[in-house]
């Protein structure tokens, strides 16, 4: 059986001069933007009563109505995945998620994903879109996600996210030693030759990231980051851009820094560290039905809480020789 989607939303006036499938995908994080583009060509895309084309650009203001289907939900099955679930009610899931495992099923990835979980964790799921996941991490990105439990919590988070009011909170660990904490502003896109990438461009959406130092090392740094926009691989690219790349990072990270006279187990923890150190810490949200607020906070992972401790111990020797 196919999934229903309903969704009515106000265009923010920051994306004007933006086109309509760009900034849908952006306000709308659980689809893809060639499933929103699929609907808008059609006509289940609504844009102050009117049909237009995905290339078509908004100016701000705008009401659009989405009415459409996801044809292939049956195509996604339960498997029993195991799942660390940090809150529960009726309404709501917070999942922690452990690095290493997929959002939702895609290209190469057509099991053995987060939403294959969901639906063996909670059947019912299979009734809401995308099995209630609202927002995305990547895939090497551990941490807390919240997923909706009804189609009426799914519509009230997203509007919540659409709205910049879900707070979420992370930590890293970046190359390089940070004299202090600070806050990048700088708008970010697709990169211009390489498609799979995205980058800090003048014709970028806004990306605001703030950051603050936990604890420095020899040549290391532990960051706390919080966002004001929740754009895609914004903290790694906004690492990237001001010269602190996360440690890990394939795609941004450049070559590995190793500090002057570092020992075996420092070469060999970070030479064996293969994803980026990044983790969703924090995350704050009012909840959609009852309209109390719902905090959770996530640990470190294991394997970044022993990245850490070699670099603490790395920092300690090089202090004492």
């Amino acid at each position: 059986m196919s999934e229903a989607v309903h969704h009515q939303l106000t265009v923010p006036f920051e994306h004007a001069g933006q086109r309509l499938d760009q900034v849908l995908a952006e306000l709308l994080e659980g689809y893809s933007r060639t499933r929103i583009k699929e609907w808008i060509d059609a006509g289940q895309v609504l844009v102050n009563g009117a049909r237009l084309r995905p290339k078509d650009k908004v100016l701000g203001g705008e009401h659009v109505e989405i009415r459409a289907t996801l044809p292939d939900a049956v195509s996604v099955a339960p498997e029993q995945i195991g799942l660390n679930v940090v809150h529960q009610d009726k309404h709501v899931l917070v999942i922690n998620k452990p690095a290493g495992l997929v959002v939702h099923p895609g290209a190469g990835n057509a099991a053995g994903t987060l939403q294959n979980a969901l639906l063996h964790f909670d059947a019912k799921l299979a009734q809401v879109p995308r099995a209630g996941i609202v927002h995305r991490l990547d895939k090497d990105t551990s941490g807390l996600m919240v997923v909706a439990r009804t189609v009426e919590a799914h519509t009230a988070l997203v509007r919540a996210i659409e709205a910049r009011e879900v707070e979420r909170e992370y930590e890293a660990v970046c190359v390089g030693v940070m004299t202090g904490g600070g806050t990048v502003d700088a708008p970010i896109g697709r990169h211009p030759v390489d498609r799979l990438k995205m980058a800090v461009r003048e014709d970028g959406r806004e990306a605001v990231t703030h950051y603050r130092v936990v604890e420095r090392f020899r040549g290391h740094t532990h960051v706390r980051l919080k966002l004001e926009s929740g754009r895609t691989h914004q903290i790694r690219v906004h690492m990237m851009h001001i010269r602190y790349p996360l440690v890990g990072d394939r795609v941004y990270g450049g070559r590995m820094l190793l500090p002057k006279g570092a020992a075996p187990e420092t070469i060999e923890a970070l030479r064996a560290f293969k994803r980026q150190a990044l983790h969703a810490a924090r995350l704050v949200f009012e909840h959609p039905v009852t309209g109390k607020p719902i905090e959770n906070e996530a640990a470190l992972p294991e394997d970044m809480q022993a990245l850490l401790g070699v670099l603490a111990r790395d920092a300690a020797t090089g202090k004492k020789s």
